[in-house]
């Protein structure tokens, strides 16, 4: 199979579309954690640690990716995508925060 920089130019461009396609933008909600009760405080607090460790997981193996040299842009898209993972990290982070406060306030067994 022979490469060319028309045969790779598509696949490059699918590829920072896909990056580009998810949004980290959305705020925090910390009044909704106010209206559960521990248990779903407890339930979202398990799901948040889930999250965080499937990202984090993902991000290690997209960043030791082994990109050829001859993929032009392959190692932009593979740091874009890496970012892009970080700062979904950091909103989970945040979220997490917000109910673990919310928690600490209402469940008596939590603190």
């Amino acid at each position: 199979m022979k490469f060319t920089p028309t045969a790779i130019l598509p696949g490059i461009a699918t590829l920072l579309f896909a990056a580009g396609c998810s949004s980290t933008a959305a705020s925090i909600d910390s009044a909704k954690y106010d209206r559960m009760s521990c248990a779903e405080l407890n339930s979202a607090l398990g799901d948040t640690a889930t999250d965080i460790s499937r990202t984090a997981i993902g991000r290690g193996k997209v960043a030791n990716t082994s990109v050829p040299s001859w993929l032009l842009g392959g190692e932009r898209v593979k740091t874009v995508v890496a970012n892009r993972d970080t700062a979904r990290i950091e909103k989970l982070q945040q979220q997490q925060q917000a109910i673990v406060a919310a928690r600490k306030q209402r469940c008596p067994s939590s603190q």
